[in-house]
């Protein structure tokens, strides 16, 4: 992981991008979040706080086995909790978009 100190969002996401080079990786991402919505849909549907758990325990669970299995990196979650979760989110939507290929090849030039 890189040493260099990340103030903002826009600062962040080139680094993240580039821990995201795999597709797979990218993928287990793409999983994990679906799973929040869905742990949280079923949450509310059933009305139990206590799934609210796997809301968090899900798409870490998906996100950490894409970057130690596949990735072979460390989560930059560890280091950049907030920026890493807004980042996936973004991610998240450019996949749905069908952009995020294009931030890849855009930001491992770098």
């Amino acid at each position: 992981m890189s040493n260099q100190k990340y103030e903002t969002l826009a600062e962040f996401w080139p680094f993240y991008v580039r821990e995201h080079q795999n597709p797979a990786n990218r993928w287990m991402h793409f999983i994990g979040t679906s799973s929040l919505f869905v742990w949280l849909l079923v949450a509310i549907i059933r009305r139990n706080p206590k799934l609210l758990v796997m809301v968090v325990v899900s798409p870490y669970t998906y996100a950490w086995l894409g970057h130690f299995l596949i990735e072979k990196n460390r989560p930059a979650t560890f280091k950049y909790p907030l920026k890493s979760l807004l980042s996936d989110f973004k991610m998240y939507g450019k996949m749905w978009q069908g952009k995020m290929d294009a931030e890849v090849a855009k930001y491992s030039q770098s």
